[in-house]
């Protein structure tokens, strides 16, 4: 009886170890797995796009939706239920889309949405700052922050904000810590990248630490914090994030956005693996990952679980019906806007506008482009009708160019453009109203000025990059790439501008569309006034690049010739109210001859570019004579010094 008992015993205290080992095996196993799921430049999209093709409930061409990736990171969470699943956005979840109008409105739709598909971290974006940083605190306010940081943690480890400044009190995180359900501790920290605030608008009351000085300070406080693995959140295109990922050590992760690239596979710098997923929600990024405890090492199993890098968001997926609902009721929210300030002309953001059978699109970067073509001379050809005096020259940047004009594809809207499709390649920012969209401005500039403007439309894109590259409507121009700079050495911030970029312009004096051939030379020292018409955000420029370059100082002027003191002085005022871009594209589009169904059609000059902006790169750079003739004085000093030591030795 007492070897039965013991044996009993003994039973019980075996199995209790076995039992024992089995769950801290399972709690401290070498490895353990966890999903990454990423997205970035959401840009307000909340339904897909092009919206003229989309229906909820059929197959369409449409990409993107927030309510297709509700479905589709839940099922992921769904099947890696044993394995945590995080979701993070890289910045400019706003700023876009005709639903970005609803910011300055009063709402948050964007947040509101994020919250209920899951976003567990999202970075501050240059586009976040559209409205102005009044607008932005008040947005994340209604959006319940701070408290809201511990469902939806809400990032930007670089940016500097007064202290006195209502920014403050949404107290955006400088980084976040997650503890999984694994117990791996992960770090997320984010960078908004130097060129991103280069192109925030101008006279915003921030400003950003030198990214890669942050990077090392955040790698250090979240490893201090006890991180095993730590994200990188950028909003800094791809060549900075590569420079991160050079420079810093200790990073794991850098998601990253701002360019709108997706890279299909992920580059692997320094160890640290880097991926973009694209914009507009067209895709969302996924890293199926593997932590070794002990050794501290991260292992991307996208491969050998044969898990592509990139998932396509489309009409394969279902909708969240929850989600759904949020983007619907924000859709007549967004009509109601709509119809008020158009007096009835647009009622529904869905509706047709106008017919084309082929689209308008923004070709290769640093180039004249149809859709550049296109809202030029609806800014042009609308502001006449509008001021009722004639208009000479417009322009455009492409940085507020957002995308392409497709028409529609499917049977149901086959050469179709809806009015959201349309204005949202230029519906960003607000007006001194405080109504959604930039304003058109109305200045005059002289001969010479115009050839200064132009030589600025040549300068800015080798520093800034192809969204500073300008359309224009009205002037055709020649110029040289190669004669922009005498020197340009980027990686030392050395520049040595030439000013001698543009060979010649001429204006259109053609009335309507800008084609054929009627033009007229503008001379480089006229003194004869022009009328221009631009967005604001535009013209707040030239200020600015005056004083920086003040042999490039354009100076605009009212129609008789006295410079402004006050740049809201050129804005445009429309029935008592500014008059915006987004207006202007609207107006033009629907002014065209109607077809047989009573819709609009887009003239076949579109259709083409119409060499407005001729590039020769003809000749020698003008860094090659700087060099040869450098080259040439050091053999001079050479010779000599030779020669000397020689008559020395004699």
């Amino acid at each position: 009886m007492f070897l039965n008992t013991n044996f009993y015993y003994y039973n019980k205290i075996v199995s209790f170890l076995v039992l024992f080992f089995i769950v801290a095996a399972c709690c401290y196993t070498q490895e353990k797995r966890l999903t990454i799921l990423h997205t970035s430049d959401e840009h307000s999209n909340m339904l897909p796009l092009p919206l003229v093709d989309y229906h909820p409930n059929k197959h369409d061409n449409t990409a993107g939706g927030f309510a297709r990736l509700s479905t589709l990171v839940n099922n992921i969470r769904k099947e890696q239920q044993n394995n945590p699943v995080l979701l993070f956005s890289s910045g400019d979840f706003t700023g876009g889309s005709p639903f970005a109008w609803l910011a300055p409105l009063g709402y948050s739709p964007e947040l509101e949405v994020m919250k209920k598909v899951g976003y567990n971290a999202i970075a501050i974006g240059n586009h976040e700052f559209d409205h102005g940083t009044q607008t932005l605190a008040e947005y994340l306010l209604r959006a319940n922050y701070p408290e809201s940081h511990e469902k939806l943690a809400l990032l930007s480890s670089n940016l500097m904000i007064p202290d006195n400044n209502i920014l403050n009190k949404p107290e955006i995180q400088e980084n976040y810590l997650f503890t999984l359900s694994n117990n791996i501790k992960l770090g997320v920290f984010s960078l908004m990248g130097s060129r991103a605030y280069s192109v925030m608008p101008p006279n915003i009351s921030v400003s950003i630490e030198e990214p890669l000085k942050t990077s090392k300070k955040q790698v250090k406080l979240l490893k201090d914090a006890g991180a095993d693995i730590i994200i990188a959140v950028t909003h800094s295109g791809i060549e900075e994030d590569r420079l991160i990922a050079k420079k810093t050590e200790g990073i794991d992760i850098i998601l990253g956005g701002h360019d709108h690239i997706k890279t299909n596979e992920p580059e692997i710098i320094n160890n640290t693996i880097i991926l973009h997923s694209g914009y507009n929600l067209e895709y969302m990024g996924v890293l199926e990952l593997s932590f070794d405890v002990s050794e501290k090492k991260l292992k991307v199993l996208n491969f050998e679980n044969n898990t592509p890098f990139l998932t396509k968001i489309d009409s394969e997926i279902e909708e969240d019906k929850e989600v759904a609902d949020i983007i619907e009721n924000y859709g007549k929210k967004l009509n109601d806007f709509i119809s008020t300030f158009t007096d009835g002309l647009i009622n529904d953001y869905a509706e047709t506008v106008m017919y084309s059978e082929y689209p308008m699109t923004r070709s290769d970067p640093k180039t004249e482009a149809t859709v550049g073509n296109f809202i030029a001379d609806a800014i042009r050809i609308i502001t006449e009708e509008v001021t009722g005096e004639n208009v000479d020259i417009a322009f455009q940047a492409n940085g507020i160019i957002r995308g392409d004009v497709i028409p529609g594809s499917m049977a149901w809207s086959k050469g179709e453009v809806s009015f959201y499709d349309l204005v949202s390649i230029s519906a960003l920012g607000k007006g001194y109203d405080g109504f959604p969209g930039y304003p058109v401005v109305s200045l005059y500039l002289t001969g010479e000025d115009v050839y200064k403007l132009l030589e600025i439309a040549s300068l800015l894109p080798k520093v800034l990059g192809n969204a500073k590259f300008l359309q224009f409507s009205g002037l055709k121009y020649t110029y040289n790439p190669n004669k922009t700079f005498w020197i340009n050495m980027p990686s030392i911030n050395f520049r040595l501008p030439a000013y001698r970029s543009v060979k010649m312009a001429e204006l259109y004096y053609g009335k309507g569309i800008q084609s054929g051939d009627k033009y007229k030379k503008i001379k480089k020292c006229d003194t004869t006034l022009y009328h221009i018409a631009t967005d604001y955000h535009l013209a707040s420029y030239l200020p600015i690049i005056s004083e920086a370059l003040p042999r490039l100082e354009v100076v605009p002027r009212n129609k008789n010739g006295h410079p402004y003191q006050d740049m809201e002085k050129t804005i445009i005022t429309n029935k008592n109210r500014e008059f915006k871009v987004w207006e202007a594209i609207t107006r033009y589009a629907i002014s065209f001859e109607k077809n047989e169904a009573g819709i609009p059609v887009l003239p076949v000059e579109y259709k083409e570019v119409q060499g407005r902006i001729v590039a020769e790169k003809f000749g020698i750079p003008l860094f090659v004579w700087i060099y040869s003739v450098l080259i040439l004085i050091l053999v001079l000093i050479g010779t000599f010094l030779v020669y000397k030591r020689r008559s020395k030795k004699t």
